[in-house]
């Protein structure tokens, strides 16, 4: 629309620009003189009126004595002084009037405007066909780029904002894979005399956030050789066979300027499983993945070029991408522990102004299972927390504050609960706190709160003792327990429950489901039920199991949620004053911290022991 625009606004400046031209040549009218015949001009000559007579060729112009002006006309081959003297005038009348004999004008205009007629017409259709020609010229090039590869080259000695290995907290194993992958590239040399070959591909799998695509930045930063780096879902296009030429191209450049390292960016957008998208094999996906295929499987042993590329879907990659001699090597980047989270806060604090209250390692125990990315915005909301309070630096309370907001969202303060929605919050909360510090491997409970925080009228933030990797049954169980304890408490409060519990019920049948399904840790034995849950592996989503045992997984599901709600209403109605407890200090207070929480509890313990 735009480009409509400035093609009107284009004519039409070419139309006024052609309009004042031709009115600079154009004569203005002026007031014409009385035209006379020769007779009159005779008579009034005779009769002394006349001061001059200018003849120009067969036109003669009259000036009288009062400054009037008059024209009349002779034959072009007429002599005017015989002609007035046939007239009756004499020589004598004759001299008394100015006789004045000139040549005809050429006038710049009458020359000009011809030309103008014949030459301009022609210009402007010139100006039309080379607009033409230009904007064909331009939709060439255009439909030539749209084939070419949209990737960005990035230099390691002209990059502004470098990256390098130890701006990425953790993962030391996988930094020194991939600094092995540079020495390949650096000094080939010495790998080539052993009889090693270059790896073809470095494939980086991990969860959302884990440091993929910044230990991607940092081999850019590091590396001495160009860096080419494109998403996978920019090889995909509507057309089919744009894929394939842009990975082409993509793959042409890097050879040219090799050695060299091309990164691809969530490789599952189009390394899925082949053969079960609609189309077959004329999809444009699967064109775009073969041709991947091709370019890898088609480096010659010198070539020095390294495919380096990302997801956190493995397990939909096709098959031949993970073969050796394409993805010769895959590197997991886990999500932190602690000592991890400690090096990567450190590095987001670096250029931070902190508090000497400031604990990282309290800030670390308090985030498990924060990704890197989680990691980072923390820190940048503890900045803007402290920067919104006028703080001269941050403190231990904005990074204790902004692992809450990171979790659950900002504080609802206008979301107001009325006196019963409150004290079915307190009771609600004061269960889960309360059982989750009960259960065998109890969790720390950090803070109690009934304010309104994102979807939920209030939460209880828990973390684990001690960091696992592994999780038995009874601890599982336990998790059940905890997850029913504000369901069980408005029940025996209140002889009914709310709808507060909806997201609790959730994760109780989730985690009972697999329980049952993946862990083998029910009645039907060492027995997988799952599912397939990836349409690109199955074609269709359909069970591998009988309706019979389907059944049996129901009610052994049913079951486990029974015997953990049993267990949470005994453990409530035992220790029923440490619940009345926490609610009422929940009531006065709205936010319990562990030091007052636990107070409560063991007091509470202590006394019922006694």
């Amino acid at each position: 629309m735009s480009q409509m625009i400035k093609k009107i606004g284009l004519i039409l400046v070419i139309l006024l620009a052609v309009s004042a031209t031709f009115s600079l040549f154009t004569p203005v009218a002026k007031e014409a003189p009385e035209t006379i015949s020769l007779n009159q001009l005779a008579r009034q000559v005779q009769d002394g009126q006349v001061a001059r007579i200018t003849v120009i060729e067969d036109s003669i112009e009259v000036l009288y004595r009062d400054d009037t002006k008059a024209v009349s006309r002779k034959g072009a081959e007429t002599d005017l002084t015989q002609l007035l003297a046939s007239y009756g005038v004499t020589s004598e009348q004759l001299h008394d009037v100015d006789l004045v004999f000139e040549e005809l004008p050429v006038e710049f205009g009458s020359v000009l405007f011809p030309l103008l007629i014949l030459i301009l017409p022609a210009i402007l259709i010139m100006v039309f066909f080379l607009t033409i020609f230009r904007q064909a010229k331009g939709s060439v090039n255009q439909t030539m780029s749209f084939l070419k590869s949209p990737d960005q080259k990035f230099v390691a000695q002209k990059k502004k904002e470098k990256v390098s290995f130890e701006d990425v907290g953790g993962l030391e194993e996988v930094k020194n894979e991939l600094e092995e992958i540079l020495d390949f590239l650096k000094k080939p040399e010495k790998f080539i005399n052993m009889g090693a070959k270059i790896p073809r591909g470095v494939l980086l799998i991990g969860a959302p956030g884990s440091g993929k695509t910044l230990l991607a930045r940092a081999i850019a930063s590091e590396a001495d050789v160009p860096f080419y780096s494109i998403s996978g879902s920019e090889f995909v296009e509507m057309f089919v066979g744009v894929g394939s030429r842009r990975v082409k191209d993509l793959f042409e450049k890097a050879k040219r300027s090799q050695p060299s390292i091309v990164f691809i960016d969530e490789l599952d957008a189009i390394g899925r499983t082949r053969g079960i998208g609609w189309g077959g094999g004329n999809d444009e996906r699967e064109q775009t993945l073969n041709q991947i295929l091709v370019e890898m499987d088609g480096f010659r042993r010198e070539e020095k070029v390294i495919v380096l590329a990302s997801t956190n879907r493995p397990d939909v990659l096709d098959p031949a991408l993970l073969r050796p001699g394409r993805f010769d090597r895959r590197v997991v980047t886990d999500l932190p522990d602690l000592k991890n989270r400690v090096q990567i806060l450190k590095i987001h604090c670096r250029n931070k102004p902190l508090a000497k209250d400031v604990d990282l390692n309290e800030i670390a125990e308090r985030t498990p299972g924060f990704s890197g990315a989680d990691i980072e915005n923390l820190a940048n909301e503890a900045a803007i927390l402290a920067a919104r309070r006028n703080k001269k630096a941050i403190q231990q309370e904005d990074f204790l504050e902004s692992i809450i907001k990171v979790m659950l969202g900002p504080e609802r303060k206008s979301h107001l609960l009325d006196e019963q929605e409150k004290e079915i919050a307190a009771y609600h909360e004061s269960g889960h706190a309360l059982l989750s510090s009960l259960m065998p491997g109890s969790e720390i409970i950090r803070k109690v709160s009934i304010v309104s925080r994102g979807l939920s009228a209030g939460y209880t933030f828990a973390t684990p003792a001690k960091e696992k990797k592994l999780v038995n049954q009874e601890q599982l169980q336990g998790t059940l327990v905890a997850l029913l304890g504000g369901y069980v408490s408005e029940k025996i409060k209140f002889g009914q429950v709310s709808t507060g519990a909806s997201n609790d019920l959730q994760r109780v049948t989730a985690l009972a489901r697999k329980m049952v399904t993946e862990y083998g840790m029910s009645k039907l034995g060492p027995i997988s039920f799952q599912e397939p849950g990836d349409w690109w592996q199955t074609g269709f989503t359909q069970k591998t199991f009988s309706e019979e045992w389907a059944t049996k997984v129901d009610q052994e599901v049913s079951r486990i949620i029974k015997e953990a709600e049993a267990e949470a209403t005994k453990l409530l109605k035992k220790h029923h004053s440490t619940l009345k407890k926490i609610a009422k200090q929940l009531l006065d207070k709205e936010t319990l911290d562990r030091a007052e929480f636990e107070k409560i509890v063991q007091t509470d313990i202590k006394t019922s022991q006694t």
